[in-house]
């Protein structure tokens, strides 16, 4: 596999990251850096000294930059990485190599976007990624960073080159990023690839040295990033916003002639496009992605596949999809053999695919989306029923779009929104509106049926009359589901959902799924998190210097490391505390240690800051 780093090092940058992110960045490997002058040398270490290090603002958004052409010897090869230090492994190489280019069956002529995602390695070295947790915090759930996988953002030119031996100029410009900020990425691909082409890598240092002095991507503020003279306007949800609301500001032109491009949205793809072709079997389709269940979409260009499958995961929204998917999958993924074997049961997980090998591989799966060339608003294809998977026996014959399944659903189709679609396809509804309605069905859908599970799992949080500061905080409940499904009748989905069916049956088989599972854990978590600071704050309303009064110095020892403990760990697991609350431990710790004899008072203050 070809591979060259890209020559000279380019200015100094320092992004300006927030001062919360410079604590946290000061402990990430510099990398070498060739000095340009004694000034900027000087630059450098002030930097430093605030703890900012170079490629630590390109390293918040991105991992590393690719190249991808067409070696006539090698075949897909990686012609550039950059910066020079991204680390890939030769796995993670191959993937982005066979991932980048779509399959010689799709016919891309020109420019053509898409996105891919590739598993991690394992072992990889974290490094800046776990430093940056901190703004995990504050995403929602189907926008946190998953540490096991990448995402890829692909803008693929290929054109007729008569100089070219194989007649072809064919590349990929690849953005390798732990973010799923897919509409965020399009775009500045959208704003820097085409002239990449003409520029080549010059071009592509310069746009990389931009991206470098970013901001850190933090949720809720409203970020301007300026890339090769565009300045984009955009801001990353946080999990305080109300669900299907978009929070930019709209500025008047006015006050914003510097700003050229406006995103209302970082992670979203055109909704109704992608189940414009199947949009009769939205809910149905809902229900299968809810539950986890394997399906693949079978899409004629890597494009209508990627965007098909991220709407598929985002149609659960606010619920976070917790099995593997893949927008654009290969025959020579790392994961084939293990995705694609008929000895076991197929995973849980959803595959876009546009092979046509895959009609044969894949066709023990039990549910297949099968879509042609998304058309633009105002074209619909013709809606067919739901086709037995016994018909895509015969794929050679190329079988029509539709969805091939012998899955009942649990729940009654709601007529109520198709005819709503159906009327604005008829009065030429622009398809962002279309998918404002769809998006929008689908968050009440899901808000409906995940409403009674979060009531029932309040309940399981113990009284706080029962935390004690003298004991450790008191275990959750057990989920137990029977007891759950008895609060159905009073407190089910119907209080706010019109459709019916057997919404019992839809949850029993959802207790089983792995969103339950990834849902359940991340409920949990939180929970057990909420005790261990209600039991805190029960410990600073005590008066610890009366108890230690009554107790030896031993007791009075072990206190104190108790409370130190309880300090770490609250700033290292982010419990929910009030800051007083912390500032008040803190000063019972000092009285306490104040209070014992010098020599102890020396020892303990030696075992680490109170």
């Amino acid at each position: 596999m070809a591979l060259r780093g890209l020559a000279g090092s380019g200015p100094s940058s320092r992004g300006p990251l927030d001062e919360t992110v410079a604590a946290a960045l000061e402990n990430a490997a510099p990398a070498v850096v060739a000095a340009e002058g004694a000034a900027e040398e000087d630059e450098e270490d002030e930097g430093r000294g605030r703890g900012l290090l170079r490629w630590d603002g390109f390293s918040a958004w991105l991992h590393c930059v690719c190249v991808v052409g067409f070696d006539l010897e090698l075949g897909q090869a990686v012609e550039v990485i950059y910066p020079q230090h991204s680390k890939l492994t030769d796995k993670e190489k191959t993937n982005i190599c066979y991932l980048s280019f779509p399959d010689s069956n799709s016919g891309c002529l020109g420019d053509t976007q898409f996105c891919f995602r590739f598993r991690q390695s394992s072992g990889r070295r974290m490094s800046l990624h776990c430093l940056l947790d901190q703004f995990d915090k504050d995403l929602p759930v189907y926008l946190k960073r998953d540490p096991a996988y990448f995402y890829g953002y692909v803008y693929f030119r290929q054109v007729r080159d008569k100089t070219l031996k194989r007649g072809y100029f064919q590349k990929s410009l690849v953005l390798i990023s732990k973010l799923p900020y897919i509409h965020f990425f399009h775009t500045v691909l959208k704003q820097i690839a085409p002239e990449y082409f003409e520029k080549n890598e010059p071009y592509l240092e310069a746009a990389c040295n931009d991206v470098d002095r970013w901001p850190a991507p933090m949720p809720g503020k409203t970020l301007h990033l300026p890339i090769m003279g565009v300045v984009m306007k955009v801001r990353i949800p946080t999990c305080h916003d109300k669900p299907g609301t978009t929070q930019i500001v709209q500025l008047t032109p006015q006050a914003d002639t510097h700003i050229s491009v406006i995103l209302p949205t970082v992670h979203e793809v055109d909704l109704f496009r992608c189940f414009c072709p199947v949009f009769l079997h939205s809910q149905m389709l809902w229900e299968l992605v809810l539950l986890g269940e394997p399906l693949v979409v079978m899409a004629p260009s890597p494009s209508e596949s990627s965007e098909t499958v991220l709407a598929l995961v985002s149609c659960i929204s606010p619920l976070k999809y917790c099995s593997d998917f893949r927008p654009y999958f290969t025959i020579h993924d790392s994961e084939f053999k293990e995705y694609t074997t008929r000895t076991q049961a197929p995973p849980s997980v959803i595959l876009g695919v546009t092979n046509p090998f895959f009609a044969k591989t894949l066709q023990h799966w039990p549910h297949i989306i099968r879509i042609g060339d998304l058309k633009p608003a105002g074209e619909i294809p013709k809606q067919v029923k739901v086709k037995k998977l016994k018909n895509l026996k015969t794929l050679d014959s190329k079988p029509g779009i539709g969805v091939y399944t012998s899955y009942k659903p649990y729940l009654n189709r709601d007529e109520e929104i198709i005819k709503q679609l159906q009327k604005g396809v008829q009065q030429k509804r622009p398809s962002e509106a279309q998918s404002v309605i769809l998006r929008r069905y689908f968050l009440e859908l899901t808000q409906s049926f995940i409403i009674p599970l979060e009531r029932y799992v309040a309940s399981l949080m113990p009284l706080q009359k029962s935390i004690s500061p003298w004991k450790s905080p008191p275990q959750l409940r057990q989920f137990l589901p029977e007891e759950f499904m008895k609060t159905l009748e009073k407190t089910g989905p119907q209080l706010t959902s019109r459709i019916k069916g057997d919404w019992i049956g839809l949850y029993r088989h959802f207790l089983k799924s792995p969103n339950f599972d990834g849902w359940f854990r991340s409920r949990r978590k939180e929970m057990t998190q909420k005790l261990e600071a209600l039991h805190l704050e029960a410990l600073c309303e005590e008066d610890l210097l009366l108890w230690i009064q009554k107790h030896t110095e031993v007791e009075t020892v072990d206190l104190v490391l108790k409370l130190k403990n309880k300090l770490v760990q609250a700033d290292r697991e982010r419990l929910p505390v009030k800051p007083d609350t912390m500032e008040k431990l803190r000063t019972h710790i000092d009285a306490i240690i104040l209070a014992l004899p010098e020599d102890l008072q020396g020892i303990l203050l030696k075992t680490g800051m109170t």
